[in-house]
């Protein structure tokens, strides 16, 4: 079947790396249908529009949407993150955040102690509440008794289903049958008790599912001394945010890491996570991997398991011949690390 993609190139070196998964996907699914779509600082600057919704719909009615990254300096800092990106995030109520942390061959790490099993998780990261709702606000602001009020915004609702998501994945053949729970309820103790009481109630439903709690303090500290101990992990959207990017560093670095916005029953979002990277745009020295193996996790998304893994076959392919993972290093253009992905996805 084909599917129907819709593509936001973005900024930066966006679109460079989304060329590389392209040519990836052309590979691996020629009969895909893609749709570009004009949205960015480019557009902004030019127009004034960040996201009008009609554009909205459009990407609504695609099967699924490969991101580039958005940000640029002389756009102001939160513009295009709020009204671009988060917008779409809840207006098609992609509540998951999916980030792969895994251990390729021959990557470079921080820790070179672990070997490429010790870093094989999912950090399953509410999405759509937490501090990220944007409640709160000011008083007496610019004064020197000014307050300043953000809200976390936790619902049973919110909590249950992405607690649900976390643990369905976490008993398919995959992975290895683990759920750990990431929060701080010592201290934190109604968004906290919120968690764990639903991690308790839904590991009933999961008997197979082994269930396990970390201060995400703690959590932190294991991920340099013993990622082995995780499979997958759930947790609140500001923890997730910090949690992942450690988990990036042990992988390997930004380069290599892939996330997706994820909505079970509608269309999901995939991005590589390290930015926009102005100062490498158009030197072709930017890693495309974290984009490819973006559309890696769009692939299995939509069912198309095949696909998917000839990309992962293709990314370690290009991984065990590479010199790094920073722009610069990698001892290939970003355009030949494509080629590379290729021709081991053959």
């Amino acid at each position: 079947m084909a599917h129907r993609i819709g593509v936001i190139r973005g900024d930066g070196t966006g679109p460079e790396v989304v060329g590389e998964a392209l040519k990836v996907l052309e590979a691996v699914a020629p009969g895909c249908e893609r749709t570009e779509f004009d949205l960015g600082a480019d557009r902004y600057l030019r127009t004034g529009e960040t996201l009008p919704e009609d554009e909205l719909a459009a990407l609504a009615g695609c099967d699924a949407i490969l991101l580039g990254a958005v940000g640029d300096p002389r756009v102001q800092p939160g513009i295009l993150e709020r009204d671009l990106l988060l917008k779409i995030r809840f207006s098609l109520d992609q509540y998951v955040n999916l980030r792969p942390v895994v251990r390729y061959p021959g990557v470079p790490t921080l820790i070179p102690s672990h070997s490429d099993d010790d870093v094989d998780m999912v950090v399953v990261r509410e999405n759509s509440e937490g501090l990220y709702a944007g409640a709160g606000g000011f008083q007496r602001k610019g004064t020197p008794y000014e307050v300043a009020v953000q809200e976390s915004i936790n619902t049973r609702h919110g909590v249950e289903r992405i607690v649900r998501y976390a643990f369905e994945l976490a008993a398919t053949p995959a992975r290895r049958h683990k759920l750990t729970l990431v929060h701080k309820t010592n201290v934190l103790t109604f968004a906290g008790d919120l968690y764990q009481r639903v991690v308790d109630e839904l590991a009933a439903e999961f008997p197979e599912v082994e269930t396990d709690y970390v201060h995400v303090d703690a959590a932190c500290i294991y991920f340099l001394d013993a990622p082995s101990r995780f499979d997958v992990i759930v947790t609140d959207n500001m923890f997730g945010d910090i949690i992942t990017d450690l988990g990036a560093m042990i992988q390997g670095g930004m380069g290599i890491a892939a996330g997706g916005n994820i909505n079970p029953s509608g269309v999901s979002m995939f991005e590589p996570i390290g930015g926009t990277a102005p100062r490498e745009t158009g030197r072709g020295t930017i890693n495309p991997l974290a984009a490819i193996g973006a559309l890696e996790m769009l692939l299995r998304q939509l069912g198309d398991a095949d696909a998917a893994a000839r990309v992962d076959r293709g990314i370690r392919h290009a991984t065990s011949r590479m010199k790094g993972m920073r722009a610069g290093e990698m001892g290939f253009t970003t355009t030949e690390v494509g080629d590379l992905v290729v021709e081991g996805a053959a």
